[in-house]
Parts: structure tokens; C-alpha cells; sequence
């Protein structure tokens, strides 16, 4: 039969310089796929450890990894300097590749799931993010788009969106990454917040209460400052290693937290918390919605923009509507 099949696809195509038996029965020659990914994220972050973060392995198993890549092509990949990796001449080129087919790879998978009636949508949060802002809110698109496939993904690290099947993902920083859309959602800025119970205080009462801390004291003791009281006022309380933690303390009555406003209105519009001082304090940073410039006018992408857009707009209407509490803010443009 082999023969026979053979033989019929050589009269379809008689050139007798081409087997094409042969071709169709040889298996593609590839390297692994996880040798790729550690090779495309260690030249992304010019870093072996970085790159074991991002995709949640140890160092030497990306080092490992590149090494076994470079032996199977017979070509230097990386120049490993002191605390340092740069691309080769040979590694440049090849990246270029890579990234082309991890690309290609996403918008085909993207474009097949929109075919078969699956709008599959990955969104990437910080746990904060998550839990604090987006969860609560998730039911609400859910219902007006009932139809999109949703999944979120938690995650401290940014995501690398050619070797990872996310959609989009929620950033909090200044909008500085490269080669992706990135769109502001909101000004941000710290206040303080506790629980309904305790009475309004002013600002020279505050460090009379337990301070709720985020890492450290920093962020209270430029509170202090820009009111101008000693920032040595911060030197006490309790010390959280995450945003969310100190707003659910907050809640609970344990004190004042120094919260960003997104992590907080939730809490405020459900009246488990309220502002005992009206003192904010603006900072530099914000949420971001980031995706790939590729994805802008996907279908999905549109959607879930469009939304998280009149809900971010939702927010500064309730800020906007706090008559005399914020006024900071309210009078921004």
C-alpha cells in the first residue's frame, strides 16, 4: 500500500529530483520548546535569574535549558560577562525568528478559538489588583458579555505575551513597556482609610492610632511630611507585605491604612471603610491596561477595554462626588 501510495503521488508530480514520499514522512526537526522560551526570555531580560522568575523555574534550569539549545544548533547563543548576558551575532538573529513564530503562534491560536465560536480572554492581575478591584467586578462584564471564554491569571511578575497565552494584563507602574499598547486607566493616589467604627480624626491625631504599613514606612512618613508633621510619626505599627492585606486590616479595625484609592473604593462604596482625614497624597505610578499592539482591534480585546474604560470613569465620578473630602483631586482636570 505504502508503495502504491508512492507511487500514485509520483505520477502526480513526476520530477525525478524530488522525493516527495520522503518529504511528507520526515518529521520537522525542532528544538524544544521550553529550550526556546528560556532562550527568548533570557534575551528579553538580558538575565538567566529574570528569566527563571518569569517562567517560575529555578536559574539553572534556564541556563541549562539555553546551554542544551546552543549545543543542539552548534552556535553561541549568549556571551556571559560578569552579572551580564549579551546576545551574539547568531543569538540576535535567531531571536528575531523566535519572536516572529511565538507571535504567529498566539494570533493563530487567537484566531482559530474566535473561529470555533471561543472568544477566549486571559487576563493577567497582581493578586492586590485582583482581589481588591477586579474580582468584585467581574460578574458585571460576565453579564454583558456572555459569550467571552474569561480566565484570569494571578501574577506578581509581568508577562511575557509571545511565550505565554495571555490576552492583556493589568499593570501598576509608569507605562514604560516597550513595543506594547499600553492605555492609563486612572490618576492614583494614596489616602487614608479604616473602618466605619473608629470617628474622624484629624491629621495631627492620626499617629495616635495603629498605622497600617505596605513594605515599609516610606509611604506614611511622606504623609506626615506633606502635612507637615515630624515623619519619625511612622516609625510604628503594623507592616504588610501586600497592598490588599492592609486594606482587609483596615476593615477589620486593627487601623489607618495609607491605601491606593483603586485597591480601596471597593471597600468604600460597600461602606466597610471610610476616610477619617481628608489628606491625600499623589503618587507618580498607576494601573495600566497593557496588551499587544497586534491585539488592539481584536474583538475580544475591544470589549473587555471598553469596560474596564466606564469602570475606571465610574470611579473618578464617585471621587469627583465626595463634596469637600478630596479636594485634591476633585479639582484636577
Amino acid at each position: 500500500m505504502i508503495n502504491f501510495c508512492a507511487g500514485v503521488l509520483q505520477s502526480i508530480f513526476p520530477q525525478s529530483s524530488l522525493n516527495i514520499f520522503h518529504v511528507t514522512m520526515t518529521a520537522r526537526k525542532l528544538p524544544s520548546l521550553n529550550a526556546l522560551r528560556a532562550f527568548e526570555a533570557s534575551a528579553r531580560h538580558r538575565s538567566f535569574t529574570l528569566a527563571a522568575q518569569e517562567m517560575s523555574v529555578t536559574q539553572g534550569a534556564v541556563s541549562h535549558q539555553v546551554k542544551a539549545l546552543e549545543d543542539e544548533l552548534g552556535l553561541k547563543l549568549f556571551e556571559r560577562l560578569h552579572n551580564q548576558l549579551r546576545l551574539s551575532d547568531a543569538g540576535q538573529r535567531y531571536l528575531e525568528v523566535i519572536r516572529d513564530a511565538f507571535e504567529r503562534i498566539e494570533s493563530g491560536t487567537q484566531s482559530l478559538q474566535q473561529r470555533s465560536g471561543r472568544e477566549g480572554l486571559v487576563i493577567s492581575a497582581s493578586p492586590n489588583f485582583a482581589s481588591k478591584w477586579l474580582v468584585p467586578r467581574l460578574g458585571r462584564f460576565s453579564a454583558q458579555y456572555p459569550a467571552q471564554d474569561l480566565r484570569l491569571e494571578l501574577a506578581q511578575r509581568h508577562v511575557n505575551f509571545a511565550g505565554e497565552e495571555i490576552t492583556l494584563a493589568i499593570r501598576y507602574g509608569d507605562g514604560a513597556w516597550p513595543g506594547l499598547r499600553c492605555i492609563r486607566l486612572g490618576e492614583e493616589f494614596l489616602l487614608p482609610v479604616c473602618a466605619p467604627s473608629m470617628a474622624p480624626v484629624t491629621a495631627s491625631e492620626v499617629a495616635h492610632h495603629t498605622l497600617l504599613h505596605v513594605h515599609d514606612h516610606r509611604d506614611w512618613m511622606a504623609w506626615f511630611e506633606a502635612n507637615q508633621q515630624p515623619p519619625e510619626l511612622a516609625a510604628r505599627g503594623i507592616v504588610f507585605n501586600q497592598e490588599s492585606l492592609a486594606v482587609d486590616a483596615a476593615v477589620a479595625g486593627q487601623g489607618i491604612a495609607l491605601a491606593r484609592a483603586t485597591l480601596a473604593i471597593h471597600d468604600l462604596t460597600q461602606n466597610r471603610l471610610h476616610i477619617p482625614v481628608a489628606h491625600v497624597l499623589p503618587v507618580s505610578r498607576s494601573y495600566w491596561l497593557v496588551y499587544p499592539e497586534r491585539s488592539h482591534a481584536a474583538a475580544n480585546v475591544t470589549a473587555f477595554r471598553e469596560w474596564l474604560l466606564q469602570a475606571f470613569a465610574a470611579d473618578r465620578e464617585f471621587w469627583r462626588d465626595l463634596p469637600g473630602i478630596l479636594p485634591e483631586y476633585s479639582d484636577r482636570k
